[in-house]
């Protein structure tokens, strides 16, 4: 990249290799363990610069070339923020650029976020930047000064050449790497272009504060981020839509003038003075690169050469210089060049992974960010101050206690309770917390019917203090069930099992909500238990499966479904009616229509199950039919003042699959039946998706419906720490959370993040007979006494 913005402080990863745990300078070698005596270099950006340097003190006695086709001072980006974390690996490993360095910094801790000229600012973040010429200038005086040589205006040979005559090739040839492209067969690359249009100018003036600032125009929203590298100078990046860009008429072969109206529509953050640009600034449109393998031979990929990061969490110069750092570490490791070059991959390769995610979170934020612009000024500026997920509630209150409240004030926390230990209403039922003990199949049942193991199941998580207990998908028929260990509401001994669980509930946890889900496994039934053989079929005793049309699961494994006839879809739609008939009066408070996970309703949704040619198939609506039908004939039995929801799978996480403006029509449409809630669960539908697993991954989508349609929703998908749970509800992502194992791990999962948060309150009672527990209970001591006094 050229140039990087951070606002996330320090990123999580293990440390640039052992170059920062040597006292003192580096030890002198011959040419390193690995036998590197000779080392080109392609690209002088920061990665290649700082590799160069640190490999030739590691090894003086190493021939190090560095290609650089342009001038020495010939750079775009103007500004530099760097970490914390990476300048102390930057001074473990060479105090002489570290000195250089703290020498330019300008620093300070503040955030601006200006929203409909309301500036909103939070303290406490710590930035420290540069000018990027000063930057790759220092690391310029630091090669030549250890005997590197810069050779500039000249293009390096290509990689594969120079591999023929040198040790070690290193490409740092930036995002559009012409090793990387050359040798595609070997490094398998991903380039992912997204949806916004961007462009780095600078200004003549210092921010005081880091400057996030929103404009809505006529043609839409466009954004400015902006930070001080010097006494008078910033870095300004602009950034909006494609077609906010085109209906702007950015889109011009001279960027000239859409810069100058840029800098009228902020012109209040500018104070009035035009943007500069340098030759080669123009509007691109950001693109991720990844790559299946870093090295081949003797080539590696470090920087953008090798992976990008959106510039919105600064990691682009930040990533380089520790891919630079650890690359060293491993060359002076290890015994050869392959075993360095796999130990530098492996090491990089979770943290650069971590950062590419924070960043795709970041980068998805300000793609959407016309959706957030209506929200209350501080749940915007908590929204964007948390977009990547690196900063959170509990984060951000530790960096700026009276931001954070303020922000808990606008959301209706009452002094002294967390957001997630507010109350939540849906028609008559008010729940008492956020939390949700999620859906969870036991496959315990016999014949549809649950026993003490669902009782102490639900029972126990109903004690342990979440708002609203789910039961398992309970299936509402034989043939729907997905194994025959599922629990059903198809006869009056089911119905009067139920009962027995939520007058336990009612009774041992008042306060406690617990919700029924109604659903049908289609042409994922008449399998095995999942520690048996997931989505396996049974080796005996198979029912015939059915769907909307007849397509296996698992194409060659799972049983072939019949398609449903029309008279079979009147049949199932009565039987979901029966259930939830037994189910109100089995006692429960909410019912769920499981319309997710590629069972019957959703493989009705789903464009790559549903294949039908009549009005339950084709278009969209064809395709909502029939899920819609039956929650329309369930909404009829069950009591107007409980609620209804709907668990709806938002992506399939395969190509041509349901998409997520389509997830947004879906819950639309159930939201006009009368759904009071949407619970956005993702995939499961199809047997090759390929879904893109991380921490809170599936809550994007629940956001996209909640901040499209105003519709309540609940998060699922890795939401595991009472942290992300308030900054979900806080940056006005959710409304409930919906948490599976981590209830699996801690029955009393809610009340201890009560007791973790000092909360006391109404929302989370211990139950009488476990307040004993409330705190933590004593545990052996690990520290021993340090001693007094040290003789060496």
């Amino acid at each position: 990249m050229a140039g990087t913005l951070t606002m996330d402080g320090p990123l999580p990863g293990p440390p640039p290799g052992n170059l920062r745990d040597l006292p003192g300078p580096l030890p002198r070698t011959s040419a390193g363990p690995a036998r590197v005596r000779s080392v080109a270099v392609i690209g002088g950006g920061p990665g290649g610069l700082y590799a160069a340097a640190l490999l030739k003190r590691l090894g003086p006695e190493r021939e190090i070339t560095v290609w650089e086709r342009s001038a020495p001072d010939d750079t775009f980006g103007f500004g530099v923020v760097l970490s914390d974390e990476t300048l102390g690996g930057i001074e473990d490993a060479d105090p002489v650029v570290h000195r250089a360095l703290q020498a330019e910094f300008v620093r300070w801790d503040a955030i601006d976020i200006v929203h409909r000229g309301r500036t909103l600012t939070s303290h406490g973040h710590g930035f420290a930047a540069l000018g990027r010429r000063r930057l790759l200038a220092v690391l310029h005086e630091r090669c030549a000064e250890l005997g590197v040589r810069l050779r500039f205006r000249t293009e390096a040979p290509p990689a594969a050449r120079l591999a023929a005559t040198h040790d070690l090739v290193i490409a740092a040839d930036g995002v559009h790497s012409r090793t990387r492209t050359a040798h595609a067969e070997v490094f398998a690359p991903t380039v992912t272009t997204h949806r916004c249009r961007y462009i780095w100018l600078a200004a003549d003036l210092a921010f005081d504060a880091f400057r996030f600032e929103t404009a809505e125009t006529p043609h839409g929203v466009m954004q400015l981020h902006g930070y001080p590298y010097g006494p008078d100078r910033s870095t300004v990046v602009l950034e909006m839509r494609e077609e906010v860009w085109r209906a702007a008429g950015f889109d011009a072969p001279d960027p000239g003038p859409s810069i100058e109206r840029c800098a009228r529509i902020f012109a209040g953050a500018l104070g009035g003075r035009p943007l500069r640009r340098h030759a080669s600034s123009a509007w691109s449109a950001f693109r991720t690169v990844t790559n299946g393998r870093w090295s081949h031979g003797r080539t590696v990929l470090i920087g953008d050469a090798a992976h990008t990061a959106h510039f919105s969490i600064g990691s682009g110069t930040k990533l380089a210089v520790e891919d630079a750092l650890a690359l060293a570490a491993a060359v002076g490791e290890h015994p050869d060049l392959p075993t360095a070059l796999a130990a530098y991959e492996s090491e990089r390769r979770p943290v650069v992974a971590s950062t590419q995610r924070a960043a795709a979170a970041s980068l998805g934020w300000f793609e959407e960010l016309a959706r957030y612009t209506g929200q209350p000024p501080r749940r915007f500026a908590f929204g964007l101050l948390t977009r990547s997920r690196r900063v959170t509630h509990d984060n951000l209150r530790l960096r700026d206690p009276g931001f954070t409240r303020a922000v808990e004030e606008e959301f209706g926390c009452p002094p002294g309770t967390p957001p997630m230990f507010t109350p939540f209403r849906l028609r008559r039922l008010t729940l008492r917390n956020r939390i949700v003990v999620s859906p969870m199949d036991l496959y315990a049942a016999r014949d549809g019917v649950p026993g003490d193991f669902h009782l102490v199941h639900l029972g126990a998580r109903a004690l342990g203090g979440a708002g609203l207990v789910m039961t398992e998908m309970v299936c509402v028929s034989p043939v729907g069930r997905i194994t025959p260990g599922c629990t059903g509401l198809y006869t009056r001994e089911q119905g009067e099992s139920w009962r027995r669980i939520t007058d336990f509930v009612h009774t041992s946890a008042p306060g406690t909500a617990i919700g029924v889900q109604l659903g049908h496994a289609g042409r994922k039934g008449s399998t095995r238990a999942m520690w048996e053989g997931m989505d396996e079929p049974l080796p005996t005793g198979n029912w015939q499966v059915w769907g909307p049309s007849p397509l296996p699961y698992r194409p060659g494994v799972s049983q072939l479904p019949k398609e449903l006839s029309i008279r079979q879809l009147d049949t199932i739609r009565e039987q979901f009616a029966s259930a939830a008939r037994r189910a109100r009066r089995s006692g429960f408070d909410l019912l769920e229509l499981h319309c997710a996970h590629g069972y019957l309703l959703s493989s009705f949704l789903s464009p790559l199950t549903n294949h039908r040619t009549d009005g339950y198939g084709g278009p969209l609506a064809g395709r909502l039919r029939f899920p819609l039908e039956v929650f329309d004939a369930i909404r009829a039995d069950w009591p107007d003042e409980l609620p209804m929801t709907v668990r709806i799978s938002a992506t399939d996480w395969a190509p041509g699959g349901t998409t997520a403006d389509e997830a947004v029509e879906i819950a639309r449409a159930f939201a006009a039946h009368g759904a009071d809630a949407i619970d956005v669960s993702t995939g499961q539908v199809v047997s090759d998706e390929r879904p893109e697993f991380g921490r809170s991954y599936q809550t994007p989508y629940a956001d996209r419906i909640r901040n499209t349609l105003g519709v309540p929703v609940i998060a699922v998908g890795a939401i595991s720490s009472w942290d992300d749970v308030n900054s979900l509800l806080l940056a006005g992502r959710t409304d409930l959370c919906a948490l599976a194992r981590p209830h699996l791990y801690d029955p009393q999962w809610t009340l201890h993040a009560a007791a973790a948060q000092g909360y006391e309150g109404p929302a989370a009672p211990w139950p009488p007979p476990y307040r004993a527990g409330r705190r933590p209970p004593p545990a052996g001591r690990t520290d021993a006494p340090k001693p007094r006094l040290t003789l060496g």
